[in-house]
C-alpha cells in the first residue's frame, strides 16, 4: 500500500458525520433513547445470573454468538456492503463490541459494580469528546449543559455505594479504556449506519468482534459450569443486550449524531435501580433519587435541537 493509500485508509477509519436529524427529538428518537436504557439496563441483571457459575470469557463469548446469530436471521443483514468499507466495520466491531466488552469484566476483578457504572456513565463525554475532535467543532451550548448535568446525575446515583467501593488504579483504567472506545465506536458508526443501515454493519461487526472474544471465551470454558439458570440468562444478554440494543443504538445514532445518540447510557443506572427494588427489594438512596431527576433533565437537555452546534476549531494549517 502507498504512503498516500495508508493515510486515506486512516482517514477513513476514523471519520464520522453529523446525524441525519439535528431537530429534537420526536417519538422515534425517545423511543429507540428508551428501548436502549431498557434493554442494556436489565443486562445487569442477566450478568450477574451467569456469572453464579459462568466465567466472565465465556459470558462475553456467548452473548456475542447469540447477537450475532440473531442478526444473521433478517435477510436485510446480510445485503452486500462494498470491500471498501468492511475493514472499516470490522474496526468497528473491535472498538464497540471485541475489545470492550472484554475489558469490563477483566476490570471488575479490581473495581466494585458501582465504580464501574459510573466510569462507564462517562461514556458520552467521551462520545463529545470525539465527536469534536472528528468533526473539528464544539457540541452546542445546550448539549454540553446536558451532558454535564447527566453526568453529575450518574455520579449522584452512584455515589452511595462508591463511599464503600473498592477500586484499584488496574481496574479503573481498563473501564477508562473502554468507555474511551466506545464513545469512539459512537462516532464511527454514525456514516456507515446512514450508508448501508443499523442491521448489515452490526452483523458483520459482531463477526469481526468474535475474533476477540472466541479466544477469551474458550480459555475460560473448562473452568464455568452449564447451570439452567446462568445459561438462559444469556438469551436475553445475547439476543436483546448484544443483537437488538446495539441495532437500535447506531440507528439512534445514525440519525441524531454521536453526542446525542450517547445519552442512553446516562438512563441505564436508572433501570438499573427501578429492576433491584421491583425485583431484588433493594433499597434507594435519597441521593439516588435527586441522580435519577438530573439524568432525566441532562437527557432531556441533551436531546433538545442541535443548532449548528458550537463554533469550529481553529487547526493549524
Amino acid at each position: 500500500m502507498t504512503e498516500v493509500g495508508a493515510v486515506g485508509l486512516r482517514g477513513r477509519m476514523l471519520a464520522t458525520s453529523e446525524g441525519s436529524m439535528a431537530g429534537a427529538f420526536g417519538a422515534r428518537e425517545w423511543g429507540l433513547l428508551a428501548g436502549i436504557a431498557a434493554i442494556w439496563g436489565s443486562s445487569f441483571l442477566w450478568m450477574d445470573i451467569g456469572l453464579d457459575s459462568l466465567q466472565p470469557g465465556v459470558i462475553v463469548m456467548v452473548r456475542v454468538l447469540l447477537g450475532t446469530a440473531a442478526l444473521s436471521v433478517f435477510p436485510r443483514a446480510r445485503k452486500q456492503i462494498p470491500r471498501a468499507d468492511l475493514p472499516r466495520i470490522a474496526f468497528l466491531g473491535l472498538v464497540w463490541i471485541g475489545i470492550p466488552l472484554s475489558l469490563i469484566p477483566i476490570a471488575q476483578q479490581w473495581v466494585d459494580s458501582s465504580v464501574a457504572g459510573m466510569l462507564n456513565g462517562a461514556m458520552p463525554l467521551t462520545a463529545a469528546a470525539w465527536a469534536t475532535l472528528l468533526l473539528g467543532r464544539w457540541p452546542g451550548r445546550i448539549q454540553i449543559i446536558g451532558l454535564s448535568v447527566g453526568f453529575v446525575g450518574v455520579v449522584a446515583i452512584s455515589w452511595p455505594e462508591l463511599t464503600a467501593a473498592r477500586s484499584t488504579a488496574t481496574g479503573a483504567v481498563l473501564i477508562i479504556g473502554a468507555i474511551v472506545l466506545y464513545g469512539l465506536a459512537a462516532n464511527l458508526a454514525v456514516p456507515l449506519q446512514q450508508r448501508y443501515g443499523a442491521l448489515p454493519v452490526l452483523l458483520r461487526a459482531q463477526i469481526a468482534a468474535l475474533v476477540v472474544v472466541v479466544p477469551f471465551g474458550v480459555a475460560q470454558l473448562s473452568d464455568s459450569e452449564w447451570a439452567t439458570g446462568p445459561v438462559l440468562a444469556m438469551v436475553p444478554l445475547g439476543i436483546l443486550s448484544t443483537g437488538l440494543a446495539f441495532v437500535m443504538m447506531a440507528n439512534l445514532v445514525g440519525r441524531v449524531g454521536g453526542t446525542r445518540g450517547s445519552v442512553p447510557i446516562y438512563l441505564i443506572p436508572v433501570v438499573a435501580i427501578i429492576l433491584g427494588v421491583a425485583l431484588r427489594d433493594e433499597s434507594v438512596a435519597p441521593v439516588a433519587l435527586v441522580g435519577t431527576v438530573l439524568v432525566l433533565a441532562g437527557a432531556w437537555l441533551t436531546s433538545r435541537r442541535d443548532a449548528g452546534a458550537g463554533a469550529e476549531i481553529s487547526r493549524p494549517r
